[in-house]
């Protein structure tokens, strides 16, 4: 995983579409059907190697993984018109505790994450920070605590 990539990214999608169990499962994750201009651009930006937050919107409200650009854009097979893209994406590591929305928003560091500006956004650019303050959980977590401090 590449921390210092020059884009990092925060890719939503609803679980009863594409659950991250399944991404984990078919160890690829290929949107089709994309059909937001916004989206377009942030997908035709992305780079092999570049890191994206997986966020289960709709549902849940959450990060919960980190996945890794494995193929560049190109046209999404689903459309007959070459400006609709998509992308290839591979799982690198499940989030020991998913991050809610709330908490997300409540955190001074994630108040530029165009998830809290833009929540109707499906592909969004982050802050570098963000993986560090979100991304770097332990993919196994230790025992907890008795009385868990509160942190992304």
């Amino acid at each position: 995983m590449k921390e210092n990539s020059a884009q990092c990214w925060l890719v939503k999608f609803a679980p009863f579409r594409t659950s991250w169990a399944e991404i984990i499962h078919r160890g690829i994750f290929t949107p089709r059907g994309i059909r937001s201009p916004a989206a377009t651009k942030h997908l035709s930006r992305m780079q092999r190697g570049d890191l994206v937050l997986f966020y289960h919107s709709q549902q849940e409200l959450a990060v919960v993984g980190i996945m890794q650009v494995q193929k560049e854009s190109y046209p999404d097979p689903t459309s007959s018109n070459p400006r609709w893209l998509t992308c290839d994406f591979a799982p690198v590591k499940t989030l020991a505790r998913p991050v809610p929305l709330a908490a997300i928003k409540s955190d001074p560091r994630l108040v530029t994450l165009a998830l809290v500006r833009q929540p109707a956004g499906g592909h969004l650019p982050r802050p570098p920070f963000t993986y560090s303050t979100i991304g770097t959980q332990p993919a196994r977590p230790p025992r907890p605590p008795a009385n868990p401090p509160t942190r992304l």
